[in-house]
């Protein structure tokens, strides 16, 4: 009897903005291969993480628990265990190739096979721990770009993270990532159902296009600036500060956060990021002809990335805060044999969700105590409940140094971020505001629906640990 389930392909990029694909209506962009995505697949408008940096991001994402219930609230933490066991279990051949940002990278993960390829400009886990782009390298006697040889250019202060790629552009990351997907597709034999993860370590800074991709962007009047103003800065909390001081001082992943960058500098960023975002387009064309030349015609391809970039807007730097460009991430879900494309998802859902969708695509059922919720029903076009909310966590760490936590919910036109411990905090109206530049928090005529909101924090919080009182399985 043959097997029915499909193939499950899991794109997660890493740090991609909402407004990166065209076929979303962002026309600043060169994305065609996403554009095919978009254009036949399902697209869900508001999609959201659960947390605002890429490890408990993409824990909760593995595990289909809230941060606060895996106890992984920052980087750096440990975690291996995820749901990929259960569909290896279930008969699925599971491998991973990129960026999945375990701790230790060396878990198996429940994959079969893992083929690592972690953060770009930095010896991650000692000095010691090479990936399989570093030893790619390596043996073609060279070294990859990152912080140490960034910091010796004279004009490090002012590129902001955009670098151009030197080295050949078959050994870039992001190009290495799909060429490795390729050959794995290419030349290991189909028996059994296949889920493959697929990380992007791009566009997650150091942005660092070819040059033939850079020219795409650099030159053009219509990218995008940063949004800023002094009533969005003198709104903001006090920790945004704190960050912009510390990310000035220090660098992270490449990027000084110069205090005096001018708006060419700024241009640069943004275009080379772009550029990066489009890098991986052709990439995920070139995984698109993998899976047809090699006969995967019965298979889900899943788009999506582990959270955003401020790229400048509100004055800060990369993700570890709650506004859109950061919470709100693309996600596409293409099978045109089994679900009618060219449609959007309007409702709110969560980065998460992906967890008991897959599960269930491929007849695995969800543990029954899981936060997360399926996606299924709006991929068939059938009965969906959205989410009436979203919520996202961070813990402070080494970069968002001026808070100990902060917690978002947003709903369709509200959203509060509560800071532990002060008395400030961010409330926008984001049907008016959706740039989020008027932060409402000390204004009276709002202070009953600020209440409302931080109790509706508490009744979630409630309502998950008694959801989860059972739960004795470590996630780590």
């Amino acid at each position: 009897m043959s097997d029915t389930r499909p193939n499950i392909v899991l794109i997660i990029t890493d740090q991609q903005r909402f407004d990166t694909i065209a076929a979303h209506g962002h026309g600043h962009m060169n994305t065609p291969n996403l554009d095919r995505l978009a254009r036949e697949g399902v697209s869900f408008d508001q999609c959201h993480i659960t947390a605002a940096s890429c490890v408990p991001s993409r824990a909760s994402l593995f595990t289909g628990y809230y941060p606060h219930v895996t106890g992984i609230l920052e980087n750096e933490q440990v975690w291996s265990n995820t749901w990929v066991k259960d569909l290896n279990e279930a008969g699925y051949t599971c491998v991973n190739v990129g960026k999945m940002h375990t701790n230790p990278f060396t878990a198996d993960a429940g994959f079969d096979e893992r083929f690592n390829v972690e953060n770009k400009d930095r010896y991650l886990q000692g000095r010691w721990y090479f990936d399989e782009w570093d030893k790619a390298l390596a043996a073609n006697g060279l070294v990859k770009q990152q912080r140490e040889h960034y910091r010796k250019r004279d004009d490090y202060g002012q590129r902001l993270g955009a670098f151009e790629w030197e080295l050949p552009e078959e050994l870039h990351s992001d190009v290495f990532v799909g060429n490795f997907s390729k050959w794995w597709l290419d030349t290991k034999p189909k028996t059994t159902p296949l889920f493959m993860q697929i990380g992007f370590p791009g566009p997650h800074p150091p942005y660092d296009p070819t040059q033939k991709y850079a020219d795409m962007y650099m030159g053009r009047d219509d990218i995008p600036m940063p949004k800023v103003s002094q009533q969005d800065l003198d709104g903001q909390p006090s920790y945004l500060e704190a960050k912009r001081v510390h990310d000035a001082e220090v660098d992270h992943d490449s990027i000084l956060w110069n205090p005096d960058r001018t708006p060419e500098d700024e241009h640069r960023m943004r275009a080379y990021y772009y550029a990066n975002v489009s890098m991986i387009d052709t990439c995920v064309g070139e995984i698109m002809e993998a899976l047809d030349s090699n006969d995967y015609d019965d298979t889900v391809v899943i788009f999506t990335s582990d959270h955003g970039d401020c790229l400048g807007d509100h004055g800060v730097s990369q993700k570890w805060s709650m506004y859109d460009v950061v919470t709100r991430v693309p996600l596409i879900v293409w099978s045109p044999k089994r679900f009618a494309g060219g449609r959007t998802v309007e409702g709110l859902c969560q980065l998460f969700d992906l967890g008991p969708t897959i599960l269930e695509l491929a007849g695995v059922e969800p543990a029954s105590d899981m936060e997360a919720r399926s996606l299924v029903p709006a991929l068939k076009d059938e009965d969906w409940e959205a989410r009436s909310e979203v919520f996202c966590e961070q813990a402070g760490d080494m970069v968002m140094t001026g808070a100990d936590f902060i917690t978002m919910i947003r709903d369709e036109r509200w959203k509060l971020v509560h800071l532990l411990g002060t008395d400030e905090g961010q409330l926008f109206d984001m049907e008016n505001d959706p740039d989020e530049m008027e932060n409402l928090w000390l204004r009276p005529e709002h202070r009953e629906r600020k209440f409302e909101m931080k109790d509706r924090i508490l009744n979630w919080l409630i309502q998950s640990n008694v959801q989860t009182r059972d739960r004795t399985e470590a996630f780590r």
